[in-house]
Formats: structure tokens, C-alpha cells, sequence
């Protein structure tokens, strides 16, 4: 294991203090803070290399196209993609599972072919494939959950016909913590000729994922969420599935050649790479993944799992405390609960006010609240940084907050 107090002196924000408290931060969830090395990276981007990339022969443009394709090597031994031709650079998962909604049912899906979703999707993987239901007439089928937040794969297996074109499935839900078996449920889909594609936003920074074990033929994650910058993600899509579909957007650095006749595209990942990219950002999401595996994703799983466990044991001591998922031990490191007849709003505030910053409402999974037959929770999310002693903190909060209702 890693040393926990050199780990946070990397991230100082950590040792700030909110209304008077020291800061627990356990909203990892939405979005991770940032060690010192990726600040440090891309300041020195922009002090010393910043200039347009692929485009420029002059020097400065060179190293920032070359810092820039590193760091999409970086990207695809992390994920151990076949080539770096398969890796995609994104805003982020959202437009990443955008891009694939729209290109996919332009390229591949006719009116009345099927999608299929599961019940515990984020929002990012529901809304762009209802637009596409609006603009191309295609069909969302939904994968039914168990009470304990488990997918039902009999179910799954069931909803195929020849109409399904493709999955699109979360590996990890970002309320329940439950990991779907997604492997298996790729081996089902493939059985039916269907490709899959995986929101990782929730794995991603926790465990290893190997797109190439997993054989899925689409993967999105984001950088903020493994410690890097905001707005840039990635997108992993097999190569030939890559050249099958049409472009997202256009404009500059897509292109092969254009006239007012025709316009023909780059091959990928350039044919989905429309305009400027933030190269600086890319730059940061490298030295991000590099930090990562120096501390070791196992390493990482080891002490999330650790920090899960103490602190299910400590909150289902808490009279009136209600965990949604967690039915195993398998779960990943998010929480979400609630106490009692306790608002969730009001129960994230007034740990707020104790210096405890947790995530509260529907979490862009509104569907699956509708299934769990609320409105919204409390989510407590872990990072590499974490402590038990921050757990303690929140299991204390949660107390002192439970007597004043």
C-alpha cells in the first residue's frame, strides 16, 4: 500500500478548512481534486509549449503535438487498447457516449431498431439516445434491476431481437456502488451479434480496466474523475467500428480534403477530432494516469474497498440509516443513503456546515430513483486520499445532525 499522509500532501486543497472545519471531502463521485503534478504539468505546458497542435512545423508546435500524442499513448496502455488509433479524445464521458449515440444510429440504426439501456444509467447515457428516439424513430429497451440494485441478467438476455443494434451499460452505478458484470454481459451481446458499449466514468478511476479482457467495443471515461482536468475525456471504440462510423462534428483537423463538391475525412482518431483539442488538458490527463499507476490500481481498489467496508459497518449502526445497494461485498467506493424521515438536502447541508461535503439530490439518475421509490440521497464517494478518520467524521456528523431532528 501507498503512504495515505504523502499521498495528501500532494493535494493541498485537502488541508484547507470550510466554516471553521477541517475539510472531508467524500463527493469524489462528481469530481476528484487534483495532485500537484498534473497542476504542475500543465503550467509548465503553457509556460513553455503552448502552441496549436498537428497543424504547425514551427518548433513549439511540434512539441506540443508530439506532448499531446504521448499522452494519448499514455491513454492506451492504461486501458491496454490495441492501438492508439482506437483512443478518442473527448470533453468528457458525456460527449463521448453523445458522439457514439449519434454517429451509431447515423451510421447503423433505421427506424424501430433497438437500444439497449439498463435501469441504473446516469442521465449521459439515457437522454442521447432519446434524442436519437426523436430524431430516427429507434427504441430504448431497459434492462430491469433487482430490489438489492443488481441487473437482471435473465432479463437482459431476453430483451435481444433482431432488431437490437447496440448496448449501452454502465460498469459501475454512480448511486448504488453496484459493479454490473459487464464482461458477461458483453459475451451475451456478442453472442447476438450486437456491440457494446461501457460508461466507465465510475470504474475507471477505482480498478483496472483492460478494454481488450473486457472485449467491449466502446468504452468513455473521464479525466476529472482520475485526478485530471475538467473537460477532457476519452473515448476507446474498437478501430473497425471507429472507421464504420460517420463523423460527430466538423470542421478543421478531421478533414483529408475538402471542396465545395466533396469533402472526404481523416481516418480515426482524427475523424472524430473536430477543431482545436485541448492538448494542454490531454497533457494533464497523461501525467493523471501516470500518477495512478505509480500508486498502483490494485493498490488504489485495496484501500477504497477498506474505506467502503468501515464505513457500511459504521452507518448501518446509525438508527434509521437506509443504504440503497451494498447487497455484496462487491460494491464499488460510493454510498448513498438516507436517515430517517431526513430530507437529503437538508442532511447534505448541515454536514456542510460541519465541513463535510457530500453530494445530495438525484445524482442524474432519476429513473432509477423512480425505481427505488424516492426522490433523492445522500452520496458519500471515495478517493485515494481518503482516511477512516474522515469516515468517522461523516459517521459522527450524520449523528449529531439525526438528534437535532
Amino acid at each position: 500500500m501507498y503512504n495515505i499522509s504523502k499521498v495528501r500532501d500532494s493535494f493541498p486543497i485537502l488541508s484547507r478548512t470550510v466554516y471553521g472545519k477541517p475539510l472531508v471531502y467524500l463527493d469524489n463521485g462528481a469530481t476528484t481534486q487534483k495532485p500537484l503534478c498534473v497542476l504542475d504539468a500543465m503550467r509548465e505546458e503553457y509556460l513553455n509549449v503552448n502552441a496549436n497542435v498537428h497543424r504547425g512545423v514551427h518548433w513549439m508546435s511540434q512539441q506540443a503535438t508530439d506532448m499531446h500524442e504521448a499522452a494519448r499513448e499514455t491513454v492506451r496502455k492504461f486501458i491496454n487498447a490495441r492501438a492508439t488509433t482506437e483512443i478518442v479524445f473527448t470533453r468528457g464521458t458525456t460527449e463521448s457516449l453523445n458522439l457514439i449515440a449519434s454517429s451509431f444510429a447515423e451510421g447503423c440504426m433505421r427506424k424501430g431498431d433497438e437500444v439497449i439501456v439498463s435501469t441504473m444509467e446516469h442521465h449521459s447515457n439515457i437522454v442521447p439516445w432519446q434524442l436519437q428516439e426523436q430524431r430516427k424513430g429507434i427504441v430504448l429497451k431497459v434492462i430491469p434491476m433487482t430490489d438489492e440494485g443488481e441487473l437482471q441478467l435473465e432479463e437482459y438476455e431476453k430483451l435481444f431481437t433482431e432488431r437490437t443494434k447496440i448496448v449501452s451499460v454502465t460498469q459501475v452505478s454512480n448511486v448504488l456502488g453496484t459493479v454490473n458484470p459487464v464482461k458477461e454481459m458483453i459475451r451475451i451481446a456478442h453472442e447476438h451479434g450486437v456491440p457494446v458499449m461501457v460508461d466507465g466514468a465510475q470504474s475507471v478511476p477505482h480498478f483496472a480496466v483492460d478494454v481488450q479482457e473486457l472485449g467491449c467495443d466502446f468504452l468513455a471515461f473521464s479525466g476529472h474523475k482520475i485526478y485530471g482536468p475538467t473537460g477532457i475525456g476519452v473515448l476507446y471504440g474498437k478501430e473497425e467500428w471507429l472507421d464504420r462510423l460517420p463523423p460527430y462534428q466538423g470542421g478543421g483537423e478531421m478533414i483529408e480534403r475538402v471542396s465545395f463538391e466533396r469533402t472526404t475525412f481523416e481516418r480515426p482518431p482524427l475523424k472524430f477530432e473536430a477543431g482545436t483539442p485541448d492538448y494542454v488538458a490531454t497533457h494533464g490527463l497523461a501525467t493523471a494516469l501516470n500518477y495512478v499507476s505509480s500508486l498502483g490500481m490494485d493498490n488504489i481498489l485495496a484501500h477504497e474497498k477498506d474505506l467502503t467496508r468501515y464505513a457500511l459497518q459504521q452507518l448501518r449502526e446509525i438508527e434509521g440509516m437506509h443504504i440503497y445497494g451494498h447487497s455484496s461485498d462487491s460494491g464499488d467506493a460510493v454510498i448513498s443513503f438516507n436517515v430517517g424521515d431526513i430530507h437529503h438536502m437538508d442532511l447534505g447541508t448541515l454536514l456542510d456546515q460541519l465541513g463535510i461535503a457530500v453530494r445530495t439530490g438525484h445524482h442524474c439518475a432519476q429513473p432509477l430513483m423512480n425505481r427505488l421509490g424516492i426522490l433523492g440521497t445522500v452520496r458519500a464517494s471515495f478517493g485515494l486520499y481518503n482516511t477512516r478518520e474522515e469516515v468517522d467524521a461523516l459517521v459522527a456528523g450524520i449523528r449529531r445532525v439525526a438528534m437535532m431532528f
